[in-house]
């Protein structure tokens, strides 16, 4: 199983409603926007409380884990991303980007999540290189490639895909809205 890297780990095992969520609401107040936290409970009920917190609260839920009686939750703090102006130029919507990976068009998908959320869920081929590694990372990629960015809501992606184009990427696109209302086919790296 490939390994989910998480800010902080919080134990809750052997605590039932509601105290995982009152742990993990403080557990959260100490960590910077867009850190991952992972929530160990052995309660089988947390799973559907933390996920419904975490929409309550506009952080991301990402999923959850069984490792024997142990369920990991993986949740990420809400950074307020989505109501960002948008900055970079190029932009493709979810519908047009999928139709240029069915026909196989050679393009290069980067996927700027965090590990954790791309481990979840993410778009075939694509590579991951978080927002925060893309500057030391960049060598990876070629400049004159037809690179489509993407995050979750268009914004991390929008950022990564001015500091490409900064760098000399000749043809950047930032993927609008982004994971969060992808339709298309996506596959996980967990298990």
């Amino acid at each position: 199983m490939k390994i989910i890297k998480a800010n902080v780990i919080l134990d809750a095992k052997g605590l039932t409603c509601p105290m995982p969520i009152v742990k993990t609401k403080k557990a959260m107040n100490t960590l910077e926007a867009g850190q991952v936290i992972e929530i160990q409970a052995t309660d089988k009920g947390s799973r559907a409380d933390i996920q419904a917190w975490a929409q309550s609260t506009g952080n991301q839920f990402l999923g959850t884990i069984e490792d024997g009686d142990v369920l990991k939750h993986y949740l990420r703090k809400s950074t307020g991303e989505e109501v960002n102006e948008q900055k970079h130029l190029n932009i493709i919507s979810n519908k047009d980007l999928e139709v240029k990976i069915n026909s196989n068009q050679g393009i290069v998908l980067l996927d700027v999540r965090e590990t954790a959320e791309y481990a979840f869920n993410h778009i075939p081929n694509a590579i991951s290189i978080p927002l925060g590694e893309l500057e030391e990372k960049m060598a990876q990629l070629n400049k004159d490639d037809e690179i489509y960015v993407i995050c979750r809501t268009g914004n991390r992606s929008d950022l990564a895909a001015q500091k490409l184009t900064e760098k000399g990427f000749s043809n950047v696109n930032n993927v609008v809205p982004g994971m969060s209302k992808w339709s298309g086919k996506t596959i996980n790296s967990i298990g």
